[in-house]
């Protein structure tokens, strides 16, 4: 079972990138068994393939083209919106610090240098969070890859075996 990015597991920056070192490793090894059977392909077609060979070989071309569009779409997209929600809690906790500036009592000096002491705080955990976001972004451009990787080496080795 395929577990979810809503469980607790996905909220976790370790357990982010050990899940893309494992969909990495799938894909790795997916990819060097459907090579392997491709390029046997290729050598027993030599110079006259049949119209299942050729298919396949065009197959091969549009596949890539195709899982590196909606991984490179994919990843954007997750980087656009990590992107802005980071920025706008840049900008709150910028602008939090300008109130500072305006203190015209001792009083409101200190109350806005405790605020400015608690922007600072959420700007570090806004920082820290972007490991698991770059880890997000990994894993939505690996996805497309992934499954279409993992697909082929199934559908190659039934037709391989048969």
């Amino acid at each position: 079972m395929t577990p979810s990015f809503s469980s607790p597991r996905f909220f976790n920056p370790l357990m982010l990138w050990v899940d893309v070192a494992v969909k990495t490793n799938e894909m790795l090894l997916s990819s060097g068994s459907v090579i392997q059977m491709r390029s046997e392909r290729i050598a027993k077609a030599g110079l006259s393939p049949s119209d299942v060979d050729l298919a396949e070989f065009q197959l091969m071309g549009h596949e890539k083209l195709a899982a590196a569009g909606e991984s490179g779409a994919a990843m954007a997209n997750q980087l656009h919106t990590t992107q802005f929600a980071l920025f706008q809690r840049m900008i709150k906790h910028w602008l939090g610090g300008f109130s500072l500036a305006t203190s015209t009592t001792p009083a409101q000096a200190m109350t806005h240098v405790e605020a400015l002491g608690t922007a600072v705080t959420r700007s570090a955990a806004a920082v820290s969070q972007l490991s698991s976001a770059s880890a997000r972004i990994v894993q939505r451009g690996l996805k497309p890859i992934h499954a279409k990787a993992t697909s082929n080496a199934r559908r190659l080795a039934l037709t391989h075996e048969a």
